[in-house]
């Protein structure tokens, strides 16, 4: 088989695995992305995408994670969580991840509760600040499927314009 459609068919499959991973969570959707266009310019040898385009999406591809990380944070902030709140939901999440879907769905919240009920808050605030987790969080996961589809628009655009 030759080179530039082995690069075709692994940039296929990283693309395909990474719209994927937008929504399931233990994929890194927008990084296989990212790997799957990089792949993509690769097959073509860099002629019409090239480190300029890569770079650029490269930093979408920071962003989006940025972003998705804060959501959560930003969303518990909004709803009323202090400085323990903040950084129980950072921890919580770093913990989550750990355990798969239930951890991540799971994990922000608890800690979001845990650090308010930690800093002498009530049930009813704590709770409230764990629902702006998951607001927070929501928000971050369309930020991400935004950035995604911006990241492939901005390789076609370039690619075939």
């Amino acid at each position: 088989m030759e080179t530039s459609t082995i690069l075709w068919l692994a940039s296929a499959l990283l693309l395909i695995t990474g719209f994927a991973g937008l929504l399931l969570p233990g994929l890194p959707g927008v990084l296989l992305i990212f790997a799957g266009l990089v792949f993509a310019a690769w097959a073509e040898g860099f002629v019409y995408v090239g480190w300029g385009t890569l770079t650029i999406l490269g930093v979408l591809t920071a962003a989006a994670y940025l972003i998705d990380f804060l959501g959560g944070l930003l969303g518990a902030r909004r709803f009323g969580a202090g400085k323990y709140g903040i950084i129980g939901a950072a921890i919580g999440t770093i913990i989550g991840l750990m355990f798969g879907l239930p951890g991540i769905i799971i994990g922000p919240f608890a800690g979001a509760v845990g650090g308010e009920l930690y800093a002498q808050k009530d049930l009813r605030t704590a709770s409230t600040a764990g629902f702006g987790v998951w607001i927070g969080m929501a928000i971050g996961i369309a930020a991400r499927i935004a950035v995604a589809f911006t990241m492939v628009g901005v390789f076609v655009v370039v690619r075939f314009l």
